[in-house]
């Protein structure tokens, strides 16, 4: 009888350190994220998220450490092919998209990773966008000029893009930032399809917001000055204690059918 197939951890970090002008900012942090996980970093401003996402898409060299994605080490081998395997959603990629480009282009490009197309894409690659964005239920924005989309049209679009490439990995940078809390719902509901709409994707969202966290999130990282605080199953490691650790300040928390809710204490 075969033996079960053993997949590679979807994202693996081992003891990933950056320092820059003499300033540490991530300091030996490790992490693993294994097929069917869907994950939460979790942290205050200035914990080092941003540059923990830097090195995951290969754009911020560490010190030292390793990053692999699918059992492919950053450095090791083609960076180019590895970005296409974690698809980003953030305000990075957002600002890089002329007004004037259409949104079947904005999702067209995630197919090469491509931003702001200067030639018609092929029709295989324009079917493939259509299809995207039916799936993602935002077919009638296909036409809409980027700058003519409202915050939330524009977050969807970007998942729309980040899938046109078959990630293994989607990552969401603060997508809620920016949405009013009418649009933040409709998001977060959008978000909690995500799985099913692409089966076998493991997501990720970055976020300093507890009541960001839908159901459909099973893990969180809580990174504090560089470093990993705590991280395991959602159930086990979101506790007031933890979070009163993470934010430097005591919280209370509840947590019901309807979400998360942090209460800070002003004393």
């Amino acid at each position: 009888m075969a033996k079960p197939r053993i997949l590679p951890p979807v994202l693996e970090v081992s003891r990933l350190r950056i320092a820059r002008e003499g300033k540490v900012i991530l300091r030996g942090l490790d992490w693993k994220v294994s097929a069917g996980e869907h994950w939460v970093v979790l942290g205050p401003n200035g914990a080092g998220k941003s540059s923990l996402l830097a090195a995951l898409t290969g754009y911020f060299a560490p010190t030292s450490g390793r990053v692999t994605v699918l059992g492919e080490t950053f450095g090791r081998s083609d960076w180019r092919e590895l970005r296409r395997r974690i698809g980003l959603v953030g305000p990075s990629v957002a600002a890089m998209i002329q007004p004037s480009e259409p949104a079947l282009f904005v999702v067209a490009g995630g197919v090469d990773g491509l931003i702001n197309l200067w030639k018609r894409p092929r029709p295989a690659v324009l079917a493939r966008a259509r299809r995207l964005l039916r799936q993602l239920r935002i077919g009638d924005l296909a036409n809409r000029d980027w700058g003519h989309l409202s915050q939330g049209e524009r977050q969807r679009v970007l998942i729309a893009r980040a899938l046109a490439a078959e990630p293994a990995l989607l990552i969401l940078d603060e997508p809620c930032a920016g949405l009013d809390p009418v649009a933040r719902a409709v998001f977060l509901a959008f978000i909690r399809r995500l799985p099913k709409l692409s089966p076998g994707i493991a997501l990720v969202l970055v976020t300093h917001h507890v009541e960001e966290i839908v159901p459909v999130f099973t893990h969180v990282l809580m990174v504090r000055r560089g470093g990993v605080l705590i991280a395991g199953p959602l159930a086990a490691v979101m506790r007031p204690k933890h979070l009163s650790a993470l934010f430097g300040r005591k919280v209370g928390l509840r947590h019901s059918s309807a979400g998360w809710a942090l209460s800070v204490s002003t004393r």
